[in-house]
């Protein structure tokens, strides 16, 4: 056991499971360019007679399991098919480091679920699961989620709240965070990541689907709402996913993509649904399926809020085919709209009357058709930002100063030059292809010049150009959502190797996303109607205050708050409509929960059938 602390990306802890010997290991190595997940648990090596091999790299033994041949009918030989399922233990050649591959090829063999319970710090950070707990109840998840998973409704929320707290979504370390806060799990039971290894693999699509089905059918349909939908491209190298593919990435990086698409009621600021679909399909073509998304769900009266990337006269159409209003964002230098800013252009960027103060614009509204075959006439909102067209004009400097730079270092000499030095330059070469000199295009330069600054929102519905924009502005938080997915649930990379576990990482996304969204707004509230606006009502600064109540264990006693609630918490907490008196109910509670074995799931069920 001192030999195995040595071994490198390893902490170990000596821990009993009945006859056999476990070790407590938590452990990431890197082989061929990948990372693997490894288990917190050493096994026995499996005998399996011919299909195991063993290869050195960086000082350690990975055990490779032979689980097929690849025939080369052109060559007439076969290649073994291997995958990597785990790491032998240096200090014992007959033990192993089981990673998520093992399972696979050896369902049979059980791992330990359940970490002891003396594997539970006497020091417990209970802030956090007091405002979790309040979104929790307040949107009746835990009732939503039960009816589709069961007993492992509590794990996954324990993964949820894992994800808001810790901003990360690797398995391996969730029982670090298990370790020293309360938990929705049954028991507040603390489990293995091999336990949560094989709960994300046996997730199915029913079960989420069943879930996003409950959840819609809980909206009020006959309100009036407006969607805001968007998507994003998450880069991927795990080359076994399905929905893995080559495709248009916004942060290009040469990876294949997938997609992730979030629609959100900017009415109730309530994230709806989400959609994953490979990536090569691009955002436009997926449209119209959202839409029958949104027809199955039930929404009738409602609207869509558009950014430019699903602008597309099919689209438009099959919107309106099936009853719903849309406000879609048109840059200003495109042509659809160019023509019109510039019939209108100083007719309205000084006058008070089309002033939108709020946001430092200037609107007006007029009515065209949107494209030559349209039966009805649309509403177009074209605005003028005056800081906007100084910064639009700077970068059209500098990329023209760039686009003459290169030319200049390259004259004489045999160059290809893009469409868009075309675009700007009349360029002339030689018969050999050679660069001889550039004149600039006056007519396009002044034609952008005189864009600068201007952009266009097109409404099917009549309104106010300062409504339209209101409107489109309340979309950003979609933007947000999208945010917190990658930096404040840790989810820029999946860390995952199958279908199962990708699909079940989105769907745990989905869900902190509704109750961290609904953290936020809560947070925002308040702050609105304080006189100042502290630093501390961002809600990872405010998660990380409220980390900071602790309850204590000595001598093996009742847990016990270990001080009182700060003023900053306070304040927090009144955004939940809390304050201290419920913090120390709570943490009687979580004492009485420890002693009894039980959970928010046992407590959440009795409160239902008072109700009732």
């Amino acid at each position: 056991m001192k030999n195995l602390a040595k071994i490198p990306y390893f902490r170990a802890f000596p821990l009993a499971f009945g006859p056999q010997k476990w070790y407590i290991i938590s452990a990431t190595v890197a082989l061929n360019g990948g990372v693997q997940l490894y288990y917190d648990c050493a096994i026995q090596i499996p005998d399996a007679k011919g299909k195991l091999i063993t290869r050195n790299k960086g000082g350690a033994t990975y055990i490779l399991y032979q689980y097929g041949f690849d025939y080369k009918p052109d060559k007439k030989y076969a290649i073994p098919k291997r995958a990597v399922i785990g790491k032998v233990l240096s200090s014992d050649h007959t033990m192993m480091v089981p990673n998520e591959n093992f399972q696979t090829y050896f369902p049979d063999v059980l791992l330990p679920e359940e970490l002891p319970e003396a594997y539970r710090s006497c020091c417990l950070r209970i802030g956090s699961y007091t405002i979790i707990r309040y979104v929790l109840r307040e949107y009746k998840l835990p009732q939503l989620l039960s009816k589709q998973f069961g007993k492992d409704c509590g794990l996954l929320l324990d993964l949820v709240a894992y994800m808001i707290v810790e901003e990360e979504n690797a398995g391996q370390y969730y029982p670090d965070f298990a370790f020293c806060h309360p938990l929705f799990s049954e028991g507040m039971r603390i489990y293995s990541d091999s336990k949560v290894s094989r709960f994300l693999n046996s997730v199915t699509k029913d079960q989420t689907i069943g879930f996003l089905d409950d959840w819609n059918k809980n909206r009020d349909h006959d309100q009036r709402i407006y969607i805001s939908y968007d998507s994003s491209n998450k880069n991927c190298q795990a080359g076994d996913i399905d929905l893995i593919e080559y495709g248009k990435a916004k942060d290009d990086k040469g990876l294949p993509i997938f997609n992730l698409a979030i629609a959100f009621d900017k009415t109730n600021r309530v994230p709806l649904f989400y959609e994953d679909y490979p990536g090569s399909i691009t955002d436009v073509s997926q449209f119209t399926c959202t839409v029958d998304k949104v027809t199955e769900y039930g929404y009738k009266n409602a609207g869509f809020i558009l950014d430019r990337g699903y602008f597309s006269k099919d689209n438009i159409r099959y919107m309106e085919s099936e009853g719903y209003a849309f406000i879609l964002m048109v840059k200003g230098c495109k042509e659809l709209v160019s023509s019109l800013v510039l019939d209108n252009r100083n007719t309205f960027e000084t006058n008070r009357e089309y002033s939108i103060r709020s946001y430092r614009v200037y609107g007006k509204t007029i009515k065209s058709k949107l494209y030559e075959d349209d039966s009805k006439e649309r509403f177009f909102h074209i605005y003028f930002n005056p800081s906007k067209q100084a910064a639009e004009r700077e970068q059209l400097e500098v990329r023209l100063d760039k686009f003459k730079l290169y030319m200049d270092k390259h004259l004489g000499e045999e160059i290809t030059l893009g469409k868009t030095y075309h675009h700007y330059f009349q360029i002339m070469f030689d018969k050999k292809g050679h660069l001889l000199s550039y004149k600039e295009r006056d007519d396009v330069i002044q034609r952008e010049l005189q864009l600068c600054g201007y952009f266009c929102i097109i409404t099917s519905e009549d309104m106010t150009a300062s409504q339209a924009l209101i409107h489109y502005k309340g979309r950003d938080i979609s933007e947000k959502l999208f945010s917190a997915d990658k930096s404040f649930i840790g989810s820029k990379s999946m860390r995952i190797c199958t279908n199962e576990a990708m699909a079940a990482k989105l769907f745990i996304e989905f869900i902190a996303l509704i109750i961290r969204n609904r953290i936020y707004n809560l947070l925002k509230e308040t702050m609105l109607s304080l006189e100042q606006r502290p630093n501390y009502m961002t809600v990872p600064a405010a998660i990380r205050e409220l980390e900071k109540i602790e309850l204590i264990r000595r001598n093996g006693g009742s847990y016990r708050l270990d001080h009182a609630v700060s003023k900053r918490q306070k304040v927090i907490l009144s955004s939940f409509g809390m304050n201290e008196k419920d913090i120390s109910a709570i943490s009687i509670e979580i004492d009485k929960l420890l002693k009894d074995n039980q959970s928010l799931m046992d407590t959440e069920e009795e409160t239902d059938e008072e109700e009732i």
